[in-house]
């Protein structure tokens, strides 16, 4: 039997558990695939609580409440991270890698904001750094766009890769919730954060389409570049009409090449066609649909959150690093295609479809009123929806789908439109993804 391989876990919440249980309790497969064994050996975490998992499973684990303890030590070759952050991560990170030890994260945020510089570090000292779990789960788009997809062209990678969030809208849309009240169900369900904000916002989606971007198109980008917005102003009429137009809203992540030197990247909720895949995503799954220019569409979907699903990814990382060490292969590092500077399309040069909800008075002439000014910026309306609100008497709502428009010259039209007498509230915008 070749030697054993030998693993240091840092953090162990819910992911870091998950880990904890497909280490000990699935040994024989893990074993068995990577030739080896691959033993846990010492485990850390501040809360000494959270080591009770391992507690009376294997005498043998070192139990530490100090993470940077885990990388000093001698019978350590692979240090997972997953206590989360930027700052403290990233030092982490840094020392398991200047110690010559290769490194597994799930950390997207840390990658997204210094995934350039701890690559390089990792080459420099010899090391792998893998992250498959850092975006969606379980399924393995990391693999897929490094791998299987080596050989093409990445035209598009669009998905839903925030598993909270569409929990959120799902559950708005099929039991006719309210937000907050959704947002309640996806915390008590174990799907959001106590502090949701990053989920809501499209904070946690913009640092994985960071590192899609990279991988798929060789781009060096930042979440903060990326246009981003939230779910948390989908309101239930949105839902309804979304559905009365034949459309369902789903939390999108878009990242599309456009010409030599542009990428659209954008992060928002959308309105997608019914007959489309990923208006079937329901729940807290995921899915991520890549567009090659030889192998065409392609589409992955499963959980992209919970303890099982992340800690499976990570389990599959340690025994890829594993195979390479046994074998004495070298680092596989991340060379990513030489294309230069690749810009971000501003997000009002967008060109797209649009679903408008107004807040209007109930009064003759609106509707003509509102088609006018919306001609005048050369925006033209395909379908349209009026009903009166319920409880609030002169006031009625329409809804419309607009034909493909510039979204600056859209915006600019809302924002005349809001300030005149005709709405009694902001207009929402929604794009529609197809």
């Amino acid at each position: 039997m070749k030697r054993e391989i030998r693993v240091g876990l840092c953090g162990c919440g819910v992911i870091g558990e998950g880990l904890v249980t497909a280490l000990l309790d699935h040994a024989d497969v893990i074993t068995a695939r990577a030739g080896a064994p691959i033993r846990l050996t010492a485990v850390a975490d501040k809360d000494s609580a959270r080591l009770d998992i391992v507690r009376g499973r294997d005498a043998s684990v070192a139990l530490l409440d100090d993470a940077f303890e885990v990388v000093k030590r001698e019978d350590v070759d692979i240090v997972v991270e997953l206590i989360g952050g930027v700052e403290v991560a990233d030092r982490l990170v840094r020392a398991a890698l200047d110690a010559k030890k290769h490194v597994v994260t799930a950390n997207k945020a840390l990658l997204a904001e210094r995934g350039a510089a701890l690559f390089e570090l990792a080459e420099k000292n010899g090391c792998d750094l893998y992250f498959e779990a850092a975006v969606a789960g379980a399924i393995p788009v990391i693999r897929v766009i490094r791998e299987s997809l080596a050989a093409d062209h990445i035209r598009s990678v669009r998905g839903i890769i925030n598993g909270t969030s569409n929990y959120i809208l799902s559950s708005m849309a099929n039991d006719g919730a309210a937000f907050a009240d959704a947002l309640k169900a996806a915390q008590e369900a174990g799907f959001a954060e106590a502090d949701p904000t990053l989920d809501i916002t499209g904070g946690d989606a913009g640092h994985k389409l960071a590192l899609i971007a990279g991988l798929a198109f060789g781009a060096r980008v930042l979440p903060k570049e990326i246009p981003t917005e939230g779910i948390d102003r989908v309101d239930p009429r949105d839902i309804l009409y979304a559905r009365k137009f034949g459309y369902v809203i789903r939390p999108l992540a878009v990242a599309e090449r456009l010409q030599a030197d542009a990428l659209d990247l954008r992060v928002h909720p959308a309105l997608v066609p019914e007959a489309d895949p990923l208006a079937h995503v329901d729940g807290a799954l995921n899915a991520v649909a890549i567009q090659g220019e030889m192998v065409g569409p392609s589409f992955l979907s499963g959980l992209g959150a919970g303890a099982h699903p992340t800690a499976t990814s990570v389990a599959g990382d340690i025994v890829d690093i594993a195979k390479n060490a046994l074998a004495g292969a070298p680092v596989r590092t991340w060379h990513l295609p030489s294309e230069g500077k690749l810009k971000i399309q501003p997000i009002g040069d967008l060109s797209s479809r649009y679903y408008l909800r107004f807040s209007v008075r109930d009064e003759s002439g609106v509707l003509a009123a509102l088609s006018g000014k919306l001609g005048d910026s050369g925006i033209s309306i395909e379908l349209m929806v009026q009903d009166v609100e319920a409880g609030d008497e002169g006031t009625a709502t329409i809804a419309i789908l607009t034909h493909h428009a510039r979204e600056g010259d859209v915006r600019a039209s809302l924002s005349a439109i809001d300030e005149t007498h005709l709405t009694t509230a902001p207009t929402h915008l929604i794009r529609i993804v197809e």
